[in-house]
């Protein structure tokens, strides 16, 4: 049985619910922001029930919003994004899994009738082979996966269908499982690792190889814990590697450069992000507070200007002069390491 047909089997019909899980890898167990919690509890229980993603995908400032939400599932985050989009964005949920599709479609409707209004829509289709599917080119404001990466063979395909399916600006915004060392052959084609989103994990600078190669040159680490294996024999096979669900935000924007470099810029975050009044983060290294001048490196000074947040921010400086490496920024000049040079200003972007 290959991948996508032990997926099927398992997400179709070995699991009933998320009680049958084995790990917390498709699950997630952080704290809620309690803006969330209105959200999912608008959302109906069964679709809940059928739930496995790895973290609530819910990125802000998603109002009017075109999203693409692959592997969509029984439909929680979709009908979770189609509130925060509202009636004026659109959610598109693509999934393989039959027996997921008809729980998801099958309360289109109900949610429809408790919001207000109706955006969501779902696919059938392999996300594989998103270029079959009737999806327009550089046409999605947002696109999101929740623990379904590590369940795909092609993983890179993906990655660039998606890339191409983004709007210039445009995020890829995903959970998923990742692991410390590559996977030996035998435990990653076993029936239950896969399963359980463990034995298709990427090793992470694997995966920083291929998301640079699709185009997506400076991914962006948002939030990320350590998995849990509560089954003993699973525990045993994948010993010793060390897995962990990692939330990563990539944007499509031409030209971003390989490092931080550093042209003297800076950004002030304005406020105005529902949710984020006082502090907007963009990933685990940048975190703003609203009206303070936060020096950045030319590729966050892009994100930030041509993506949905400029109209949150006040961009100062431009690329006329360039600086350097941020110092601290994981690329250091490898001349004078003994530490005798003076740094005068800046921050690690």
């Amino acid at each position: 049985m290959n991948i996508q047909e032990n997926v099927k089997d398992y997400y179709g019909k070995v699991l009933q619910n998320s009680g049958d899980l084995k790990t917390d890898a498709c699950c997630t167990i952080a704290d809620l922001p309690g803006y969330l919690k209105p959200v999912l509890a608008n959302i109906h229980p069964e679709v809940s029930a059928r739930y496995y993603g790895c973290g609530l995908i819910a990125p802000l400032a998603l109002g009017g919003a075109r999203v693409l939400d692959l592997g969509s599932g029984s439909g929680q985050d979709a009908f979770a994004l189609s509130q925060l989009v509202g009636p004026e964005g659109e959610i598109t949920g693509v999934d393989m899994t039959t027996q997921q599709l008809s729980v998801a479609r099958q309360y289109q409707d109900w949610h429809a009738e408790k919001f207000g209004f109706a955006n969501v829509d779902f696919i059938e289709g392999d996300i594989e082979r998103l270029d079959a599917l009737d999806l327009e080119p550089a046409s999605f404001d947002v696109i999101i996966s929740n623990c379904v990466i590590n369940l795909i063979a092609d993983k890179e395909a993906v990655f660039r269908a998606i890339h191409a399916l983004l709007k210039p600006g445009g995020e890829f915004y995903f959970a998923d499982v990742y692991a410390d060392q590559r996977i030996a052959d035998e435990v990653r084609h076993d029936p239950v690792a896969q399963g359980e989103c463990l034995g298709g994990a990427l090793y992470w600078n694997d995966f920083l190889t291929m998301a640079k190669r699709a185009g997506f040159v400076d991914p962006r680490l948002v939030a990320d814990r350590p998995l849990s294996i509560h089954n003993t024999d699973l525990r045993a096979k994948l010993a010793p590697a060390q897995f962990f669900s990692a939330t990563y935000r990539l944007f499509r924007i031409d030209g971003l450069e390989p490092a931080c470099e550093n042209y003297g810029q800076a950004v002030i975050y304005k406020g105005g992000v529902e949710h984020s009044e006082s502090i907007f983060a963009l990933d685990n290294h940048h975190v703003l507070e609203k009206g303070r001048a936060f020096p950045v490196c030319g590729n966050t000074f892009r994100m930030l200007r041509e993506s949905r947040f400029a109209p949150y921010f006040k961009f100062i400086g431009d690329r006329i002069t360039h600086y350097g490496i941020f110092p601290g920024c994981g690329t250091a000049m490898p001349f004078g390491a003994d530490g005798s040079g003076l740094e005068t200003s800046g921050a690690c972007c």
